[in-house]
């Protein structure tokens, strides 16, 4: 196992927790709860950006610029349904 693939599983456990700690924030029945659930979310969402932007700096997670035609489909689109 590379060092590539070392950090696409951590960053998908990663993703993972922050799914799970979404929907504990908005599950949640008590103020407390609520708290605790959004502050390890938000930890969860930090780590997440901060392994993502080490991958993308070494090149293992390539995104591509969407274009402003692209952009302006996706807006027509869906702007009758709101």
């Amino acid at each position: 196992m590379n060092d590539k693939e070392i950090m696409e599983g951590i960053l998908l456990t990663t993703k993972g927790a922050v799914d799970l700690y979404m929907h504990g924030t908005v599950e949640s029945a008590t103020p407390n709860v609520h708290g605790t659930f959004s502050t390890a979310l938000n930890s969860a969402l930090c780590m997440q950006s901060d392994i993502y932007n080490s991958m993308a700096q070494r090149g293992w997670y390539p995104s591509e610029q969407a274009s402003q035609q692209k952009l302006d489909a996706v807006k027509q689109k869906y702007s009758s349904i709101a």
